[in-house]
């Protein structure tokens, strides 16, 4: 299904935090001495972006949803994730991740997000009024607005390379 304009900037932000998934599983497998700018990396991402990302989705997007009670499981899911993986971020600020730690956080927060887009927003779009969809979206925009909207810069540790 086509991504309500409404939900749109939860989803670039998902794609951004996707994308370092990926990487960080193509990186694999990463040594113990190649573990701090992978830290360092996510730990900027959560900063800059993440930390709002939750924060939109906890305090606006979920009451939205919560409407609805066929998603009260799901909701109940996703909070318990956001929870897991604020300690995960925690971890990596800390520099504190093991590199099996490293893979779980990526596989972790990719099937969170794909959670959030496959069920969630789908859901949503077919529950929601095109109003009730933009007064969502118009919350979202003043929840977001803090989130940077500059690019985390990767280092040359965490760049993607062409496998050999």
């Amino acid at each position: 299904m086509l991504r309500d304009k409404n939900l749109i900037p939860l989803s670039h932000q998902h794609q951004r935090a996707l994308a370092l998934c990926v990487r960080i599983d193509r990186a694999q497998p990463i040594a113990e001495a190649g573990l701090g700018p992978w830290q360092s990396e996510i730990e900027q991402h959560f900063e800059q972006e993440i930390r709002f990302h939750f924060a939109a989705e906890e305090e606006v997007l979920f009451p939205f949803a919560r409407k609805f009670a066929e998603l009260a499981p799901l909701l109940d899911a996703l909070i318990a994730e956001h929870a897991s993986l604020r300690e995960l971020f925690l971890q990596a600020g800390k520099r504190s991740m093991s590199p099996e730690i490293l893979l779980v956080f990526a596989r972790q927060l990719s099937e969170h997000i794909r959670k959030e887009e496959r069920q969630l927003f789908e859901s949503l779009q077919r529950l929601m009024s095109p109003e009730e969809l933009n007064r969502l979206g118009t919350k979202l925009g003043i929840a977001l607005a803090e989130a940077t909207q500059s690019c985390v810069l990767q280092n040359e540790t965490t760049k993607l390379r062409a496998k050999v």
